[in-house]
């Protein structure tokens, strides 16, 4: 057979035991509950069944299922099995939360009857990963004249992100702008990050802050727009010159109103005042005729009646 059939055959070979070799890795969310997967129905038919789960070299969990049905289980920080695992083949490790500090470890499972640790009967690889919080951006106040100073945060993440500036949505920081600074919880092994950037305010500038977790796939981001501030004093002055405007033009239709109705009251008051004295007149006339029949009637003789 020829060299590259021999070296095609090899491979073919040597194909299967790889794949069979190649550890499963399981990304666990921090702080939830997860199970490491392991199916081996070859134990159903195992009698006095032990087994035991290693994480890298510590035993975390063993577990001796008796021909009696009786079951006895042992385990460090809660971890457990199913509990019908002996009927089902169901041998996985369930974990109650995970930790930050837990990633790229190894777990395995070994049979133990006899008190004899037999091969690897499974293996798995945790990593872990944890959402981080959206990104806070602030402006500072810069003491360099013609400065802006943006600040953004996020925290509570696993594992460090990647922190990065837009400026407009399109162009990076100039070289030396930014000072970014990522540090882990001391007992969470979560992180935390800060960055700073310093931009020239020639024009208005659109700021944005991005922060990605490559493990999760996530990218969270937070936008700010900032104005030039003799833009900002120039809006401001014309904005004002139009109040005036407008107060003035106001406090002048306002003064007119007044004026108009004062005089229209003083024509009131006067045409009262004209109109008065005829109608003193007109009532002096209408009474004149009837205090005249009241002054003569006294004056005439009393007509005495006759007798018939």
């Amino acid at each position: 057979m020829p060299a590259a059939g021999w070296r095609t055959l090899f491979l073919l070979l040597l194909l299967p035991v790889c794949c069979c070799g190649e550890e499963e890795c399981v990304l666990g969310l921090v702080g939830r509950p997860i199970s490491l997967s392991c199916f081996l129905p070859q134990l159903l038919t195992s009698v006095n069944l032990s087994i035991a789960w290693r994480r890298g070299g510590e035993v975390v969990l063993r577990s001796v299922w008796r021909e009696d049905g009786e079951v006895e289980e042992w385990s460090v920080s809660r971890f457990s099995t199913p509990q019908d695992a002996s009927l089902s083949g169901d041998f996985s490790l369930q974990l109650p939360s995970v930790a930050a500090s837990e990633n790229n470890t190894h777990f395995s499972l070994v049979e133990t009857s006899g008190g004899n640790s037999s091969s690897e009967l499974c293996s798995v690889c945790l990593q872990t990963a944890a959402s981080f919080s959206t990104p806070l951006l602030q402006r500072e106040e810069s003491k360099r004249g013609g400065k802006a100073v943006f600040s953004c945060e996020s925290s509570g993440g696993f594992p460090a992100p990647t922190l990065s500036w837009l400026i407009n949505n399109k162009e990076y920081p100039p070289p030396g702008a930014v000072t970014t600074i990522t540090t882990p919880h001391p007992d969470t092994q979560l992180f935390n990050i800060s960055s700073r950037l310093t931009v020239n305010l020639a024009k208005d500038v659109g700021v944005t802050c991005i922060v990605e977790n490559p493990k999760l796939n996530e990218t969270l981001s937070s936008s700010s727009y900032s104005v030039n501030r003799s833009t900002v004093h120039n809006r401001a002055s014309e904005a004002m010159w139009i109040f005036s405007t407008v107060l003035c033009v106001v406090v002048g239709v306002l003064v007119l109103t007044g004026v108009a109705y004062q005089i229209h009251l003083d024509r009131v008051h006067m045409r009262k005042k004209h109109d008065f004295p005829k109608l003193q007149s007109r009532g002096y006339k209408r009474r004149s005729p009837d205090k005249e029949e009241e002054e003569e009637e006294p004056m005439k003789p009393e007509k005495k009646e006759s007798e018939v």
